[in-house]
């Protein structure tokens, strides 16, 4: 039986649920919710960029002029239907850019979980007393930014896309339409914080999953999508940050880069 995980503030998360290894959630969509897009922050984009896609043999990435708004710049990879980003800040007073300082270096900047009910997940996050810093709804996608001092370890967003296996943010080619891909991809995250324990209960809040302890570590099973997050406790006085990134695949892969460790899950 796992132990009760003690949420940050109990006030707004009283009603968090602690699950055991055997139970399951649900979605009426397929396999929803699930992590679709992973990002990494990193002070050298082109250089990053292209140690992924050397390593990984990925195709030629999107680059978005619409995160200009945040002041960055990006290259957004397809792994089968999920997806990797790289950020660079492009000018000064970004929160990517206080990030890399704060972290100390590149590091896993931002997880993105698409949703199959956008407006319940967004009164979850409001019930919650969960901070939104940033929004959009547009006709095939939105997208819903958290404050990361109310869901620490990442930058987390809550989208939705129609349809579902479309996802704007990775170009024309994923605007309204899915693009041929395969399925597999990022398969599971390893978020690090020096609160493990806590962090983990206010990741669950966001996505209304409950946590579980797995190995004796806690745990968000995103059974749908089987995909898995792992929360870890830091070990440095950096802030808390996404440290590891599984993909499905047959290859042998485990190096670090962009300050985050990739794996493929036949290398477990």
């Amino acid at each position: 039986m796992p132990a009760v995980l003690p949420p940050t503030d109990p006030g707004s998360l009283d009603k968090l649920i602690v699950r055991g290894p055997g139970a399951r959630s649900s979605s009426s969509v397929g396999n929803l919710p699930r992590l679709r897009q992973v990002a990494l922050a990193a002070h050298d984009l082109k250089r990053i960029a292209g140690e992924l896609q050397e390593t990984f043999g990925w195709p030629e990435p999107f680059h978005d002029p619409g995160v200009g708004e945040f002041g960055l710049e990006n290259a957004v990879f397809a792994a089968g239907d999920t997806f990797v980003e790289v950020v660079s800040p492009v000018k000064p007073g970004t929160t990517a850019g206080r990030y890399l300082d704060r972290r100390g270096g590149d590091t896993g900047y931002m997880a993105i979980f698409q949703v199959a009910d956008i407006q319940s997940a967004r009164k979850r996050i409001a019930d919650f007393g969960i901070r939104v810093v940033w929004q959009i709804d547009l006709p095939d996608i939105a997208g819903t930014h958290l404050h990361p001092k109310d869901v620490p370890g990442a930058i987390v967003s809550i989208d939705w896309a129609k349809p579902p296996e479309s996802w704007r943010w990775a170009g024309p080619a994923w605007t309204g339409k899915a693009s041929p891909a395969g399925h597999d991809g990022v398969k599971e995250i390893v978020i690090e914080d020096k609160d493990p324990v806590a962090c983990a209960a206010r990741w669950s809040a966001a996505l209304g999953i409950p946590v579980e302890t797995i190995e004796g570590l806690a745990a968000i099973q995103l059974d749908n999508a089987e995909q898995l997050l792992w929360f870890t406790a830091i070990n440095s006085d950096r802030e808390g940050g996404i440290a590891e990134v599984v993909l499905q695949g047959d290859s042998e892969i485990d190096t670090v880069i962009g300050g985050v460790r990739f794996r493929s899950e036949s290398a477990r």
